[in-house]
Formats: structure tokens, sequence, C-alpha cells
């Protein structure tokens, strides 16, 4: 008993918690508590009405604590602590409980058992409140500059909506020019622009922009600072290292094309494209379609080449490239455009003409495109025989009946794989996904924000997507960016690690532990110690085990918040 005044609120979810978890048990076992002097259940705790009947409850029992038991904190932090706000209690006093990933969920089969473990985990959430104290967010100052990596399409449209809202932008590209992989393209689905155009008028608007500095053959080498005020230097192409301060960062660095293994459904034989070649191709040919010299009178296009298959001993490409099958199907549309009497044969594992670019799917048969299914059991061979390619694949909508077609063009329709990126990785410290690309916060809630506040992912650096999708990306990190950089300052998380001067005896293992240089040593008094940058410490406390006299912890999850957690969490239920 510490003299808190502690409410529960326990979250039913719309049956995804009580379907598993008696909820109404839970809510008892938590009123006996001694620091627990309001309990409730609610069908969705994060409904307005909900809230405002927990705001209520807050204001007349005078609560100096909440402990919501619901989903998980990923998904609605920043709404119960809003809550608490509005209530007028310190929001750091709130503690939310994962009643559903971790418990119900988690014991679809045993809903004793799932209470059994929700009780335990709400005790343990009422353990860590009744520690808790009132914590302040930390204001810093942000500077109106903002730092866009990457000069293909993404990164382009994001340097000039940050110029529209009055930001200076530095605008940096690895290559020679600027436009990535869509400078090479021809015409683009939906609407029939052809890549170069796009981003020519991209860069004659970024050269007329007064508060846009775009530099060629540039990278970034290293970076320090915070959020608001990052400091970095890149390398230009004389080798001589430029400085410069920002507030924000834009990752844009795009993605490099799969390019298949010799042999791998035919590559390397005389005939055998990729799909970007074929792009360049079709954007080099004015009239019908051309290779070496002789007409093409018939392609066999083979879907999922790099994607949706596991990569032997590397990163596995298990994930779908989304924009593929839309981009094929458009192409067969501007080569019957070209010349209808060409013969196209799509030879696929399932077509992912997804959204409105169903329509295309639709263009491309009408326009005479003949479909044939494959299974990733057996997939279609690509040989030459007699002089020219024969592909051989067993149409699973003829029941696997095989079917051979002597194609003059085989294209394989490759997808898209993350940019080799490890110095740009270690400089700014981004994590990757499973898929080798920049991992977001959330994929959900959000979606271009990295663990780095004020770093942002867009366009195909993040994940597979087609130019509106990449752009759509773009434009999102500029709302996110403009929201920080314009207001002047940024509140920032209180929940950072704290050293006790009196316990601590400087041996560096802490610095070593810390993924983001916040560590330093210090002088105090007549010894060192460990000093934690607030500022740069994201709390993730990497830090805490690795010191021997245990003289750090997280504020909000300190030493003795854990260690009455795990005494919660043990204590027998009855």
């Amino acid at each position: 008993m510490t003299g808190r005044k502690i409410g529960v609120v326990v979250c039913q979810c719309g049956g995804n918690i009580s379907d598993y978890v008696d909820t109404e048990k839970v809510r008892a076992e938590a009123a006996k508590e001694g620091d627990v002097v309001s309990t409730q259940v609610q069908m969705f705790a994060c409904s307005d009405a909900a809230q405002q009947a927990v705001i209520q409850e807050i204001r007349e029992k005078k609560l100096d604590g909440i402990v919501v038991c619901s989903c998980s904190p990923k998904l609605h932090t920043a709404t119960f602590r809003a809550m608490a706000e509005r209530a007028g209690l310190n929001p750091y006093e709130y503690t939310q409980v994962n009643l559903r990933e971790q418990c119900s969920w988690a014991h679809t089969h045993d809903r004793a058992a799932a209470t059994e473990k929700g009780i335990r985990l709400v005790r343990a959430g009422i353990a860590k409140t009744a520690l808790s104290r009132p914590l302040e967010k930390m204001r810093v100052e942000t500077l109106p500059q903002a730092l866009v990596i990457g000069a293909g399409i993404a990164g382009l449209r994001s340097a000039l909506a940050l110029s529209d809202l009055g930001i200076s932008v530095h605008l940096i590209e690895r290559a020679d020019r600027p436009g990535g992989q869509v400078r090479r393209w021809g015409t683009l689905f939906p609407n029939d622009k052809a890549g170069k155009d796009l981003i020519e008028d991209l860069v004659r608007r970024v050269h007329e922009r007064d508060n846009i500095q775009l530099y060629l053959g540039t990278e970034l080498v290293e970076r320090s600072g915070r959020v608001g005020a990052f400091s970095v230097k890149v390398r230009a192409p004389t080798g001589d290292l430029i400085s410069l301060d920002v507030g924000a960062i834009v990752v844009a660095t795009g993605f490099e094309p799969y390019t298949p293994a010799a042999g791998e459904f035919g590559y390397g034989l005389d005939g055998v494209l990729t799909l970007p070649e074929l792009k360049e191709l079709l954007a080099a040919t004015p009239g019908p379609l051309v290779y070496r010299g002789r007409p093409v009178r018939s392609i066999a296009y083979v879907y999922c080449v790099g994607s949706r298959q596991p990569a032997e001993g590397g990163t596995q490409r298990t994930y779908c490239s989304r924009y593929c099958c839309s981009a094929t199907s458009h192409l067969a549309t501007v080569v019957t455009g070209l010349d209808p009497a060409v013969h196209q044969f799509h030879l696929f594992r399932d077509v992912r003409t997804y959204g409105k670019y169903e329509a295309l799917y639709e263009r491309a048969l009408k326009g005479g495109s003949v479909f044939l299914r494959y299974s990733e059991e057996d997939l279609p061979t690509v040989v030459r025989e007699d002089g020219g390619l024969v592909v051989r694949i067993h149409d699973r909508l003829l029941a696997g009946e095989e079917v051979e077609i002597r194609p003059d063009l085989v294209v394989l329709v490759t997808g898209m794989i993350p940019r080799a990126n490890d110095d740009l990785v270690r400089n700014l410290k981004l994590p990757i996904g499973p898929d080798g690309f920049f991992r977001e916060v959330h994929v959900k809630l959000r979606p271009v924000e990295t663990v780095v506040d004020g770093v942002y992912i867009v366009g195909t650096a993040q994940g597979p997507k087609n130019v509106a999708e990449s752009v759509a990306t773009a434009l999102a990190s500029v709302s996110k960016a403009g929201a920080l950089l314009l207001k002047g300052y940024v509140d920032l998380d209180p929940l950072v690690a704290r050293v006790d001067p009196t316990l601590c005896e400087w041996c560096g293992e802490c610095q070593t532990a810390c993924p983001y240089g916040a560590i330093d040593e210090v002088e105090y008094g007549d010894r060192h110690i460990a000093q934690v940058n607030a500022v740069l410490c994201k709390g993730e406390g990497a830090c805490v085990p690795a010191c021997p006299k245990a003289a750090i912890s997280v504020q909000g999850y300190t030493n003795e918040q854990i260690t009455s957690m795990i005494d919660a969490l043990a204590k027998e239920v009855a």
C-alpha cells in the first residue's frame, strides 16, 4: 500500500479480449489491490464514450494513476496519454496493460489460463503505476531546414513539398544525375505519362526554387545531434566534406531491380530480358517493337521473378513487389497499341493488380493477352532450341496440361530488392526489416516514421511501391516534418535513462551498450561518472543491464518498478 488512488479500466475490445478472458473476473481481482479505488469494464476503452467515462472517474475520485488493460501500447499509448491529460492527470502516471496480443490472442484455447494470466498482468500494471511519478516532456528548439537523401521521384517530390512550406531543403543524390529508376522508364501506369518527362519537370521545378540546394554525386558520411537539430556531413564528388545543420531527415534512397542469376528462367539467353530492360526498350522505340533489328511478333512474360520466393543464403524475398503485375499488364497494352498483331502470353502465379489497377488487367485481356497460371512447385522453363526460345508451362487453368510457347522475347517480371546502404544504416542507425528494407515504427499508425525521431523513410526505401504510392509516402513525411519544424520546437518523451551519481563508478560499459551515443563520461567531484544526454536517449534501456553497479534506470521503468511488477506477476491468483 503506497497511499495512491489508482483506477483500472478493463477493455473487452468488442470480444477480442472478452471472448477468451473473463474481463469481469479480472476487474474484480484488480479491485482487491490496495491502491485501487476505481474499476470498470468497457466494451471499447478507446472509444470517445469510454474515454469520457474514464475522465469523469479520474476527476470525481481524484485518481493519481490509471491503468488501462486493453491492446498493445503501440496502438493507443498516445490516445490514453491524451485522455489522462484532459482529465488533469499527468500522462506518465498512466500504464497500459496488453490483454489482447499478450493474453487473449495468445491463449484462445484456454480461457481459464488466459484469465489467470490477465489477472497477473493487470496486477503488474498496478504495481508499476503505484511507483510512478509525474514526468514532464522536454522541449527543444528546431531548425527550419531539412535534408532529403535521394533524388528519385519520392525525394524530388518531398523536396518540393517541403519548399512549398517555406522549409529550406538540402537534397543529396549519390548518382551523377537525379531521377532514380523512373527516369529510365517510358510510359507509366495509369496515366501513360513518360517517366523521363515526369522527372525532368520535377528537376526543373527544383532548380527554380531558391530554398532547395541539389547536390549530385554526394552521400551522407556522418550524422550527429538530435531531432530538430541534426548535424550532418556529406561528401562531395571532389572528396570535400560539407557540414549541414538540419531539423529533419527524409530518406528516399529507392530500390534496386532484382537481377536474375545466370540461367534463372533462361536469363542470359539471347532474347531473355528483365522488366526494366523491356521498359527501356519501349521508351527508346517510337514505333512497333523491334529487338536487335528484328520485329517482335510474340512475347512471354514470366511473373514473380525475384519476389515471393526465398533467397538462397540471404535476405528472404517472400514479399510481393506490388507494382509488377500492374506494370506488366500496362506494358502489354502499350505493346498492343504499338502493334496489335503481337501475341502476348502472361505466365503468372497470382495476378495482383489491386484496386483501380484491375482495369489494366482487363484492358490487357481485351487486347488479346493470354494468361496462363503456374504453381510455385512447378515453375515454367525457358530454354533455347532450334535457334529459338521455347517456354514450357503446366497451366493450372487447364488442369496442369503442358503448354509450349515459342516467343521472340521472354520478359522476366522482376521485383524490387532493397538498395545496399550499409554506410547510411550505420550513420542514421535505422532498423532494417526481415525483407531488407528500412522499417517504419508501425505500418498503419506511424508508417513513415522511424525509431529515430525526426528521421523519415519514404518511397521504395521503405518497401516495394508504385509511383503513386511512393509520392503519397513522400507527402506524408512532409506533413510530419513540417509539423515538427514549423512549430519551432518539439516536445520529447521524458522516458529516458538516468544515472545515480552516488552509485556510478565509470567503467564505460553503458556507453558501449548505448546504440544512440547518448552517454558521456563526465567529472563528478574527484571522480568520473556516466551522464545521459536526455535529448539523444531513446529510453530503450540497453545500458541498464550493462551497469555492474545498477546505477542506471529508465524513468517510467525504474529498477524498483520492474521489481514490483515481477513480484506482482509471481503472486498466486486465488
